[in-house]
């Protein structure tokens, strides 16, 4: 029996649940059998192929710039105890000004320079594939891995790493195990808390990340290849799956994007540009991207985040999702210094399909919220 092989998951009939060890006390095999999962997991497509491409982006969830700090950066942050300070990061979504606090992971450092000591983490853009690839496992109806269970109120997948690894290997981001272990802790051990500027309490939730996990040890993998990792998402992606607050968009096309920037671009179009249309233009400011991706911080001057910005979007024309991205008015201040700028985006006919087929899947599954975000 080959490596591949004894890592692979055994075929199961549907309904069968590939559990071989226990999942946490309250999840039920129900829960991976759900409607309000298989809601999630019901995409509007044409094709087999074109249904293997969606994902879903969660509402207020993946508006937070929750993964904004590079691990370079970390570096240099950190001080001479290995210690990150609390992060703070102002965002604003559907015209509602939030606040977001981080409190890194502390985790011991397995290997290299610094094995034994305790280091801090932020998650970053590693971490954000790896959750990004888990909720694309959890939306897949035919492996029925993700769980959603109303009573407990927690959602999920439970899944090997061998899984995981080949996922993000065939989107293009290949990972060792040690490092998507890395991740999966770091997540598991990063708290995050938002809140609503005006404090209200529907708007306040904090939690890690990942507020349960299920690790498998090695010796339990030697005894069973199909052991499996369980994970909870976070309150906000649960409360997602059951308010159907989600949108449909293409995941293939977004993980082949090289930069991050691009990648919160493409998802704040999918939530945002849902009036896409031929011929319709979608105005983003870049102190809009600025603000509320917290991915130019690391800029010394302006017109250098400006460039940033314009790199992506050539990125997002040259894989397929808009048509033109133009560069409008600019917006100055005093001795001429450039303060902001004025993004024209028009969107391919590839992304009107998509934005379409979004609205009518969430017309079909009784969203909760409105169709049109600004």
């Amino acid at each position: 029996m080959s490596e591949q092989e004894a890592a692979s998951p055994a075929p199961r009939k549907r309904g069968q649940v590939a559990l071989r060890k226990p999942a946490p006390s309250s999840i039920t095999e129900d829960a991976f059998q759900s409607p309000q999962l298989s809601l999630f997991q019901n995409f509007l497509a044409n094709t087999p192929a074109q249904r293997e491409q969606l994902s879903n982006t969660i509402a207020l969830w993946d508006s937070i710039p929750r993964y904004s700090i590079s691990r370079n950066l970390q570096n240099r942050l950190r001080n001479e105890h290995g210690t990150l300070d609390l992060l703070k990061l102002n965002f604003r979504h559907n015209k509602q000004d939030y606040l977001a606090t981080i409190t890194p992971a502390r985790i011991e450092v397995k290997e290299g320079p610094e094995k034994g000591k305790t280091v801090d983490f932020y998650p970053s853009a590693s971490e954000e594939l790896i959750e990004d690839a888990l909720r694309k496992m959890a939306a897949d109806q035919q492996q029925q891995q993700g769980f959603f269970d109303k009573k407990g109120y927690v959602s999920g997948i439970a899944f090997s790493l061998y899984q995981l690894r080949e996922e993000l290997a065939a989107r293009g981001h290949t990972r060792s195990y040690r490092e998507i272990q890395l991740s999966l802790e770091i997540l598991h051990k990063t708290h995050i808390d938002v809140k609503a500027d005006a404090g209200r309490d529907e708007h306040i939730a904090g939690s890690t990340y990942f507020p349960a996990m299920q690790a498998v040890r090695r010796k339990d993998i030697d005894a069973d290849p199909n052991a499996r990792w369980v994970v909870q998402f976070h309150h906000l992606v649960t409360r997602s799956i059951d308010q159907v607050t989600y949108r449909q968009f293409n995941y293939h096309q977004l993980m082949g994007h090289r930069s991050q920037l691009s990648r919160w671009i493409h998802k704040q179009l999918v939530m945002k540009f849902t009036f896409a249309a031929i011929g319709q233009t979608f105005k983003m400011m870049f102190s809009t991207i600025q603000r509320d991706s917290a991915l130019l911080s690391g800029y010394k001057e302006t017109r250098q985040a400006v460039v940033a910005v314009v790199e992506s979007l050539e990125e997002l024309k040259t894989s397929g999702l808009l048509m033109d991205a133009v560069k409008g008015n600019e917006i100055r201040g005093a001795r001429n210094k450039l303060e902001d700028v004025e993004f024209i985006l028009t969107p391919s006919h590839d992304f009107v399909r998509e934005v379409k087929a979004a609205n009518k899947r969430r017309q079909l599954a009784g969203a909760a919220d409105p169709l049109v975000v600004t």
